[in-house]
C-alpha cells in the first residue's frame, strides 16, 4: 500500500500486502486457544486452583472482547498502520511477559495485555484487505486471508501442545517473540496506510457501557457452569450488570448524535444477516476443537501428541477448503458455497452425534476432516456477502463489530457445550444406575465373563466408573447433534441474501 493510501496500488504490491497481513492475523489467531494445552503445567507450576488457573483464559478473553470493538475507531483515529504497529509490538512484549511470569498475578495481567493489544490485529487486516482489493477480487483475497483467521487457531494448540511436553510451558509464548518481532518489521516495510478520520471525537460513554457489558457478559459466559450459574451471586451480579450496560448502550446509541456504534448501518440487508451467520458461524467454530481433546483423553485414553495430530486433521481440512476456494470462489454464487460449508460441518456433527464408547482411529479422523474441510468453504463467502453492500469508509467499524459478534457467539456456545455436557453426564449416570442390580439378569452374564459385578466393593467402583464413562459419551453425543442442528439451521438465513451483481460473477 503505498502513500496516504489513495494512490493507486500495483497487483504484485496488494499481494504483498495480503501475505503480510494473513502472516500478521496467523500470529494473533494461534493464540487464542494456545495457552489451553498447557493450563496443566501452569497451574502445577503456580500450585493454582482449577478456578484461579482458568482465569489466565477468561481475562485474555474478557480483554480481547472489550477491545474489539473499539478498533474501528482506533484505526480511523490513528491510521491503520499506526494501530498495526502499536498492535503487533504490544503483543510480542506481552507474550515475553507471559513467558517469564514468576507469579500467576502477573501471567494474568500479561495475558490481559496479550488479549487486548491483540485484539485489533483480526478486524482491523480484514478492513485493510477489503479496501485495497477492487470488490471482483474480494474472494480470492479473503481465501488467503481466511487460512490465517481459521488456521492459525487449529495448529496453535498441536504445536503448543508439543512445546509444552517437550520444553515447559513458558515456550508456549517465547515461540511467539521471534514472529511477533517479524511481524512488526513487516509492517513497517509494507503497509503504508496513514489515512486518519476528520473527526477524533469519541462517544465515551457508548464506548464505556458496551464494554462494560462485554466483560460481565463474558465473565458470566466462562465461570457459569463452574459456579452453577444463578446459584451463584457472582453469576447475578455479572448478569445484572450486563443487562443494565448493554441498556445504557442502546438507548444512548438511539438518542445520542454522534454514538460509538451507527446502529443505522445494520440497516444494511447484507451487513446484518452476515453479522447473524457469522454469530452462529462462531457457535459451531469452535466446537469439536472443544470436545475431542477431553473426550479422546478421558474416554479413549489418547496421549496428548496423538489429540494434536487429530486437531492438525482439521487444520488440513480447513487448509484444503480455503485452498480450493482460491480457485472456485468466482465461479459459484457466494450464497451456494456458504451454504455447501454448512452442509459439510453439519454432516460431519451427525456422524460425529452417531459415535459411540468404542471409536474408531478412522471414524474419528474423517469425521474431523470433513467439518474443517467445512469450515474452509464458509469465511470467504460470508466475508463477501458481509461487506458486498457495504460502504467502504465503514469497514474499520463493520469490520470490528463483524468480529466481536463472532467472539461472542463462539463464548455463548462453549458455555451452552460444557453445561450439556456436565448436566447430561448427570442425568443419564442418574438414569443408567437403575437398570444395575444383583438380581439383575444382565449381572449374572457379566459374572460368567468375568466383568466386575456390584457384588463386591471392588465391583462396584469398577462398574460406577464405566457407568460414568457412559453417562459422559451421552454428553458428548448431545453436544455434536447440537452442534449439527445448528450448522443445518444457518442454511435458510442464506436465502435472504441478496447479493449486487458485481459480487457474484
Amino acid at each position: 500500500m503505498t502513500g496516504d493510501g489513495h494512490q493507486p496500488v500495483s497487483a504484485v504490491q496488494r499481494y504483498v500486502v495480503l501475505a503480510t497481513l494473513t502472516f500478521v492475523t496467523m500470529l494473533y489467531t494461534m493464540t487464542v486457544m494456545i495457552a489451553n494445552v498447557a493450563l496443566p503445567k501452569m497451574q502445577g507450576t503456580f500450585a493454582a486452583t482449577v478456578d484461579q488457573i482458568a482465569l489466565v483464559v477468561t481475562f485474555n478473553i474478557v480483554a480481547t472482547a472489550v477491545v474489539t470493538p473499539a478498533s474501528g475507531w482506533l484505526a480511523s483515529t490513528f491510521s491503520r498502520r499506526s494501530l498495526m504497529l502499536t498492535c503487533a509490538l504490544g503483543f510480542t512484549v506481552a507474550s515475553a511477559g507471559c513467558g517469564m511470569a514468576q507469579n500467576l498475578e502477573q501471567l494474568i495481567v500479561c495475558r490481559i495485555f496479550q488479549g487486548g493489544f491483540g485484539a485489533p490485529l483480526v478486524p482491523i487486516c480484514m478492513a485493510a484487505i477489503l479496501d485495497i482489493f477492487p470488490q471482483e477480487e474480494h474472494g480470492t483475497a479473503t481465501s488467503f486471508f481466511g487460512m490465517g483467521v481459521v488456521f492459525g487457531p487449529i495448529i496453535g494448540p498441536t504445536v503448543g501442545g508439543y512445546l509444552s511436553d517437550a520444553y515447559g510451558w513458558r515456550w508456549v509464548f517465547f515461540l511467539l517473540i521471534p514472529f511477533g518481532l517479524l511481524a512488526s518489521a513487516l509492517i513497517v516495510a509494507v503497509i503504508q496506510d496513514r489515512r486518519r478520520a476528520t473527526r477524533f471525537s469519541l462517544d465515551w460513554t457508548g464506548l464505556a457501557s458496551l464494554s462494560i457489558g462485554i466483560a460481565a457478559l463474558q465473565l458470566m459466559l466462562d465461570r457459569g457452569q463452574r459456579l452453577d450459574w444463578f446459584e451463584s451471586t457472582e453469576i447475578i451480579i455479572e448478569a445484572v450488570v450486563a443487562v443494565g450496560a448493554f441498556y445504557i448502550f442502546f438507548a444512548h446509541t438511539l438518542t445520542t448524535r454522534n454514538p460509538f456504534f451507527d446502529l443505522g448501518i445494520l440497516r444494511d440487508r447484507n451487513y446484518a444477516l452476515g453479522l447473524a451467520i457469522a454469530a452462529l458461524f462462531g457457535a459451531i467454530l469452535w466446537t469439536p476443537l472443544i470436545l475431542y481433546p477431553p473426550m479422546m483423553q478421558k474416554l479413549q485414553n489418547y496421549p496428548e501428541d496423538i489429540v494434536g495430530l487429530y486437531l492438525a486433521l482439521r487444520g488440513l481440512g480447513t487448509l484444503a477448503g480455503s485452498t480450493l476456494m482460491v480457485f472456485i470462489n468466482r465461479r459459484f454464487d457466494p450464497r451456494l458455497l456458504l451454504a455447501v460449508g454448512f452442509l459439510l460441518q453439519g454432516i460431519g456433527g451427525w456422524y460425529m452425534g452417531a459415535f459411540d464408547i468404542n471409536l474408531s482411529a478412522f471414524e474419528l479422523a474423517w469425521t474431523n476432516l470433513l467439518a474443517g474441510f467445512g469450515v474452509g468453504f464458509v469465511w470467504v463467502p460470508l466475508t463477501l456477502i458481509t461487506f458486498s453492500t457495504l460502504d467502504k469508509s465503514r469497514l474499520n467499524e463493520g469490520s470490528a463489530f463483524f468480529h466481536l459478534v463472532r467472539n461472542i457467539g463462539s463464548s455463548i456456545s462453549i458455555s451452552i457445550t460444557v453445561a450439556l455436557i456436565v448436566r447430561s453426564t448427570t442425568a443419564n449416570y442418574s438414569d443408567l444406575t437403575r437398570y444395575v442390580s444383583i438380581f439383575g439378569e444382565s449381572n449374572t452374564i457379566m459374572a460368567l465373563k468375568g466383568i466386575s459385578t456390584p457384588q463386591t466393593a471392588e465391583g462396584l467402583a469398577r462398574l460406577s466408573g464405566e457407568i460414568a464413562r457412559q453417562s459422559e459419551m451421552i454428553g458428548y453425543i448431545n453436544a455434536f447433534y447440537l452442534y449439527a442442528l445448528t450448522a443445518f439451521a444457518i442454511i435458510p438465513l442464506i436465502a435472504f441474501v441478496r447479493m449486487p451483481r458485481t459480487a457474484t460473477t
